[in-house]
């Protein structure tokens, strides 16, 4: 039997790996400007605008947890410092 070794990217969308990462995302709703950034920069295509609105009166993004491998780039390329990196309590 044959078995793949490399995997297609956003696969994570079927198969749940948030399980396994050291780091997940915080996002800080109040400080989200809706810029748009964080989802185009995440490899997986996990982060969704929400529903709420911030302080701001912008819709702020937030990321599916269950698919998150905790990579961080969200939160390094956010210009307005709305998404910290925590470490990962189980």
């Amino acid at each position: 039997m044959k078995t793949p070794v490399i995997v297609q990217p956003s696969t994570t969308i079927k198969n749940k790996t948030g399980a396994w990462r050291t780091n997940k995302p915080k996002f800080i709703y109040d400080k989200c400007t809706a810029c748009g950034i964080c989802p185009r920069v995440c490899p997986e295509g996990i982060i969704y605008q929400t529903d709420q609105i911030n302080a701001l009166g912008k819709k702020p993004f937030d990321c599916d947890h269950d698919f998150c491998k905790g990579c961080g780039l969200c939160a390094m390329e956010c210009p307005f410092k709305a998404i910290e990196m925590e470490i990962e309590t189980k």
